[in-house]
């Protein structure tokens, strides 16, 4: 099942995304599915949970397209809950990141190159794993979202100023997309 992808300016974006227990999710898998093939459907590399509109800490990434660069990404899919970053290393480098829920914006952002995650796969079992690179990008991206954060948020000051209007053109559903979206800011009956 694709879900509709939250547009910028709801929310559910901004809100830091609550743990979830085995027995609260019995379908978690299910879920995780959903996610990857709303993500896929949308051409994207990562999705996380508050971007369908559910304020839980689940995210999921795909970066085998990036496996041309890195061939270690190769098969590259993974489903992250309850995730919290151990520690971040490295000095920052630059990629121009766009973002599902803020369709045709793109800017270079700056990450650590190496992330060590706590986290649980869609079977539950516990993972510590460091990951480096583009993978670790994308986690880091993903991650944000369960925090309440954008990548528009670590853009300086001028920046934001001259994409201003077009984040608030997409949250009145002003953007072209070729995949479902919910628009916070979109009149009911037009």
């Amino acid at each position: 099942m694709k879900y509709p992808i939250i547009a910028y300016g709801d929310p559910v974006l901004r809100k830091k995304a609550t743990a979830i227990e085995p027995d609260e999710y019995p379908h978690i898998k299910e879920l995780v599915e959903n996610m990857f093939e709303t993500m896929y459907a949308a051409r994207g590399v990562g999705l996380a949970a508050p971007q369908v509109g559910m304020s839980m800490r689940l995210f999921v990434v795909d970066a085998t397209p990036f496996d041309d660069d890195e061939p270690e990404l190769k098969d590259f899919k993974k489903a992250f809950i309850n995730a919290t970053i151990l520690e971040e290393t490295g000095e920052e480098w630059g990629f121009n990141e766009g973002c599902l829920s803020i369709p045709d914006i793109r800017e270079d952002v700056y990450r650590k190159p190496v992330v060590r995650m706590s986290y649980y796969d869609a079977d539950w079992k516990h993972h510590e794993e460091t990951f480096k690179g583009m993978a670790a990008r994308v986690i880091q991206h993903e991650y944000d979202h369960i925090e309440g954060k954008l990548f528009t948020d670590k853009l300086s000051p001028l920046r934001k100023r001259l994409i201003e209007k077009k984040l608030n053109d997409i949250s009145k559903g002003m953007v072209d997309v070729d995949y479902k979206m919910k628009f916070p800011n979109v009149k009911k009956g037009r």
